[in-house]
Order: C-alpha cells, then structure tokens, then sequence
C-alpha cells in the first residue's frame, strides 16, 4: 500500500475542477454541431421571463463562439393579446389559431417585428454578440400563403373550412438574406411573418415557421421550447426519444394526446424533410439549449427518423 497522501482540493479548486470536467466532457458535442445550424424556437414562459430571456441570450452567443450557427424564431402571443386588449380590438380563436383580420395584422406585425424581436436582438448583443432581427417579409424569406383549416363541428361532426383571414404558412422559404448573416457572424432572429408574392403579410405560427426554416436550412437540429417537459409517458415520465415509426402507436395507445399530437406531427414532417432530429424541450430550465446540445444528459424528447 502507498503512504502517498490522496490529494485534497480546497472548495474554490474543486469547483473549478468540476466546470473543466463539465467543459471537457462538451468537447465531441461541439464537434459534432460544428459549423452545422441549429434553428431554435424561442416562446412560452422563457421569452416572457426577464432572466430566462437573458440567459438564452448568452446560450445563442455560446453556441455562436463554439461554431454553431444558430438561428432563432420566436414567437410572441401573449404580448399580441396584450397590445390588443390594449388597443380594445376583439380577438377571437378558431382551431387553435389566432383570427387575424387587417386591424389585427397590424398589431401582430408591430408587435413581433417590432418590439419583441428588437428586444432579443438587444439581449443578445448585451452579453457580446452580433444579431440581426428581420421578419419572413425580409428579403422575402418566406413566401406565406392563406392558411387552409378544416374543423368539425362537435354536434353534427360536419366539417367546415375555417376563414383565419391574414393567418398563412409557408409557401417557399428563400435561405440567401439567412445565409449571408450566419456567414457575416451573426445570428439571425426572425419574426413569423411571411408575404404573399403580392405583398400581403400573413401571421404565421412560430412552430410551423421554426420548422419551415430548418428544413429549408438543411438544419442539424430544430429545438420547439416550451412550457412542457416534452412528451410524457402514460406514469407522467418524459421519454428521452422517440422515432417516426413509435409515433402511430402512441397516439393510438392515447400515450400522446391533445394539443400534443399536431406538434408531433409537425415534428415527424420536419425529420421526413432531411433534419436530423428534433427536440421538444422545456424553455423554463436554465440554459435548456446548452444542457440539450452539449452535455451527455439531453432534457427534452427528440424525434429523430432511426
């Protein structure tokens, strides 16, 4: 047996031990994702929460630094309903998504083009990046078409086609505007509005944006936060992954259910489209984008093809 004495670290040296395992142990992630683009959805609670909104800020320069290129698109319903009720304009939904008639229109275009995407911009280039907000009009990054719904209705189960006014998805999303400014480095925030080719703006999903945009992107990942932990079992337990060929089964088995099962499937259309995975994660804990991309221990479910 060695009489060498075991070494001791003080606390301070043993903290710092720990952040450079922590470091070391990210390295073949960064490998990974280097020079490849990550497309995140940024909404929910976190983009409502001052110093959530703040470290996700620092976690988008981190990855910036690291040779990641990520790109963010963000939503912002709660602030449209505020400005409206502040404005005294009625708002109604139909299927989920927000009626948007011309007075409306203006306000979601002022609201997320304007204040909200100006203040992500701002908190990214407070902790020392470089980003640059646009909307889909920008550039005519997305060309929008009117949104096309159809709901039954729940006495007779007849279905009808819901008029949505200025509610459109994507058409075509054209990545040059996007690619020049991962490539100026900086990091591109994007509000979801798209334009029809003579014009008219149209109030697009966040989801369904983000997932136009890294399909278009050829995107590594896509990363949906949210309020939610991501898809639970049927004991409440978060599964970790999922492939395309588990989803019919589990929501068959009533394992996904609810508002939950159009996301998943917006999910399964955006791996189909060529992106290698895509990760439900929960928005509410601290530096989520980091602990799911560069650590061992992903928090979020990721749907990815096999």
């Amino acid at each position: 047996m060695s009489d060498k004495p075991s070494l001791e670290l003080p606390g301070d040296a043993v903290k710092r031990a720990e952040v450079a395992r922590i470091l070391s142990e990210a390295l073949p992630f960064m490998q990974r994702y280097d020079d490849q683009t990550v497309v995140v959805k940024f909404g929910g609670h976190a983009m409502g929460d001052p110093k959530l909104s703040r470290q996700f800020a620092r976690d988008m320069v981190q990855l910036k630094l690291s040779g990641i290129n990520p790109i963010v698109v963000h939503g912002g319903g709660p602030q449209i309903q505020r400005m409206l009720d502040k404005l005294g304009i009625d708002s109604r939904f139909e299927g989920g998504l927000r009626v948007t008639d011309e007075a409306t229109m203006e306000v979601v275009e002022m609201v997320l083009a304007g204040s909200i995407n100006k203040g992500v911009v701002a908190d990214i280039q407070a902790v020392g990046g470089r980003a640059v907000g646009i909307s889909g009009k920008d550039g005519n990054v997305c060309i929008a078409r009117k949104a096309s719904k159809k709901a039954k209705d729940p006495d007779s189960n007849i279905e009808r086609i819901l008029d949505l006014g200025y509610v459109g998805e994507p058409e075509k999303i054209n990545p040059q505007l996007l690619d020049t400014i991962i490539h100026s480095d900086s990091i591109p925030v994007i509000a979801p509005i798209g334009v029809s080719p003579d014009g008219q703006a149209f109030n697009i999903n966040a989801d369904t944006f983000a997932s136009a945009i890294a399909v278009a992107m050829k995107a590594k990942r896509l990363l949906l936060l949210t309020d939610v932990a991501g898809v639970l079992d049927k004991d409440g337990t978060l599964i970790s992954e999922l492939k395309l060929a588990d989803l019919d089964r589990l929501e068959h088995d009533g394992t996904i259910t609810g508002g939950m099962i159009p996301k998943i499937e917006s999910c399964a259309a955006v791996v189909r489209g060529g992106v290698e995975g895509v990760v439900i994660l929960d928005g509410r804990v601290p530096h989520c984008v980091l602990l799911e991309l560069l650590t061992p221990h992903g928090i979020g479910t990721r749907i990815s093809q096999n």
